[in-house]
């Protein structure tokens, strides 16, 4: 395949330099080119100074603060917002909008990349990110705010796989852990810090001031961002039009993916687990898997990509390992409310030691350990094992009478683990695919992320409320008692605090219940860890063979990972 070209049936997903590598063809098993630049010609970037690598990454880091802080900054303001749009029952999608907004759009993050380049895409996803800010802040009703949600959400889904595919793109391997663990500390320090940043300034300010403070960071941010990602120099793919462009755009299987996620996480966000969008999804993702092997042109993730065994593992580990992990952020504060006393304004701070051990896990990693490219597989299913005997301590610690220190810090050594493992589990990810797909592969990282939300609230939340409405009823039962105590059941299960207000007998069954509910999900979690090692285990540890130009090469890279060493950040 010649520079020249441009646009064929051919054509991969991205612009490379000449020397071009080869992967098995998306629509059938002959070698097909897939290096990410190939479309154009040889690509130059613009020289990174670190001045101007220190304000791309602080800019990219507040970016990833304002994502996840909309993540968690609902907890404490829901109360008044459903106050002022009078609304009781349909709360849980203040936060589910967001989720699915984000988590339906991140698949398609990196074509788009390839298509607008990183920074035009991110500049534009702002845009509309700070119009859905703008949106909810002026909400007068419960359609408008969650039509502000979700699209700030829509907007929201490009920081994740652009700062990742940037981190890639511009870092020597020796710092790239290092930067994938500062992108973690964002994500963690985001949702931290989310619901107490909200929760103090709702009583000042009030709840609509909240999203529309955001909107001056978030520009001010992407503008510095804009101007301070290297852009290529001109190229044929570059001086394309618009409407050339939005020509290569796989409509059918965006949409078609877009539905799958939306009508898996409708299902799993609703109240009750409803099973016809599950059914509906199913299809859709059936439909996506036939249009991107049999009839896109230039599909959205090529089925190579879906077909990697490395890559789909780690993707269902990484839900695995992060739905155990949200069981802990879910309920952490609530063991401190039922079984400890702590009024309501201080049951947030418990999540301050696992959020800050997360990201010192990423970071430390990074920095220590993770100083080159290569396999990470035993470094991977040593620190899998590692968290599920975390999570079992959390279970075995998770009592009324157990040291508060003690169970801070094993808190804090959980998300240490769970950390340190996503950064690993990136890390081999990356190894075990082709440098060419990276820019596909890290989105859909991502979006294995940013589902495992989804799954934690509906299957932890369904686990601990059935067990714990069991427990309360049978402790009644057993005390002969349970007469007249369907009310109080209904009400312990729905509002935690309320066990601090009760005294006696209906006290002590409050709290065996929630003692009981807490140590069942944590210790799900544990075994849940474990059957993820086992689907960790099957990724092995090879990396996929290249072939250059139909003769074997040696394991490269793609051409924006070719830059000099002058050029990376850190090197």
């Amino acid at each position: 395949m010649t520079t020249n070209d441009v646009h064929s049936d051919r054509t991969p997903l991205l612009s490379a330099s000449p020397n071009t590598f080869t992967a098995l063809n998306t629509h059938s098993s002959e070698p097909r080119d897939v290096s990410p630049l190939s479309r154009t010609d040889k690509v130059t970037q613009e020289k990174l100074s670190t001045t101007r690598g220190v304000l791309l990454c602080v800019s990219v880091w507040i970016l990833i603060f304002i994502v996840t802080n909309n993540v968690s900054l609902i907890t404490t303001i829901q109360s008044p917002i459903a106050a002022d749009l009078e609304v009781s029952n349909e709360v849980s999608w203040f936060t589910s909008a967001y989720l699915i907004a984000i988590t339906s759009i991140t698949p398609v993050a990196g074509r788009l990349c390839t298509i607008f380049t990183p920074r035009a895409y991110l500049l534009v996803s702002i845009i509309i990110q700070t119009c859905g800010l703008l949106v909810t802040s002026q909400a007068k009703s419960l359609a408008s705010f969650l039509v502000g949600r979700a699209l700030t959400g829509m907007g929201s889904a490009s920081v994740t796989p652009v700062a990742f595919i940037l981190v890639t793109e511009l870092t020597s391997p020796r710092r790239r852990g290092l930067f994938f663990g500062c992108v973690n500390t964002g994500y963690t320090a985001g949702v931290a810090c989310g619901a107490i940043i909200a929760g103090a300034l709702e009583p000042l300010v009030g709840w609509r001031a909240i999203f529309w403070l955001q909107i001056p960071f978030a520009l001010v941010a992407v503008t510095v961002a804009f101007f301070s990602i290297p852009r290529p120099k001109q190229t044929v793919a570059s001086s394309e039009s618009l409407a050339k462009k939005l020509s290569q755009i796989d409509y059918m299987g965006v949409l078609s993916i877009i539905a799958a996620v939306v009508l898996i996480l409708y299902s799993l966000s609703s109240p009750q687990i409803e099973v016809t969008p599950i059914v509906l999804s199913v299809a859709a993702f059936v439909l996506f898997l036939f249009v991107e092997s049999s009839w896109a042109t230039h599909p959205i993730v090529p089925v190579a990509v879906l077909k990697s065994r490395g890559n789909i593992l780690t993707g269902c580990a990484t839900i695995g390992v992060m739905t155990a992990r949200w069981g802990v952020l879910f309920y952490t504060p609530t063991y401190v409310l039922t079984l400890r006393g702590w009024p309501q304004s201080h049951a947030g701070l418990t999540l301050i030691p696992t959020n800050l051990g997360f990201g010192m896990g990423g970071l430390l990693a990074g920095w220590l350990h993770i100083r080159r490219t290569g396999s990470f597989y035993l470094s991977c299913l040593a620190t899998l094992s590692l968290f599920s005997l975390a999570m079992f301590a959390v279970s075995w610690i998770s009592t009324p009478s157990s040291n508060i220190y003690l169970y801070l810090a094993v808190l804090f050594v959980n998300g240490f683990i769970v950390g340190s493992l996503l950064n690993y589990s990136l890390a081999h990810v990356l190894h075990l695919t082709l440098p060419s797909t990276h820019v596909i592969v890290i989105p859909l990282n991502a979006m294995f992320r940013s589902l495992s939300g989804s799954f934690g609230s509906s299957v932890s939340g369904g686990l601990f409320l059935r067990n714990l409405q069991k427990t309360l009823t049978q402790g009644f039962e057993d005390r002969g008692i349970y007469e007249g105590k369907e009310r109080l059941i209904r009400q312990l299960v729905g509002t935690p605090i309320l066990v601090q207000s009760l005294t006696g007998v209906d006290k002590e069954v409050a709290m065996l219940g929630y003692q009981q509910a807490l140590k069942t999900i944590y210790m799900a979690g544990g075994v849940l860890a474990l059957f993820m090692l086992l689907v960790q285990s099957g990724t092995g540890w090879t990396a996929p063979r290249m072939v250059k130009d139909g003769e074997d090469a040696d394991a490269g890279s793609s051409a924006i990972q070719r830059v000099s060493s002058a050029e990376r950040v850190g090197a």
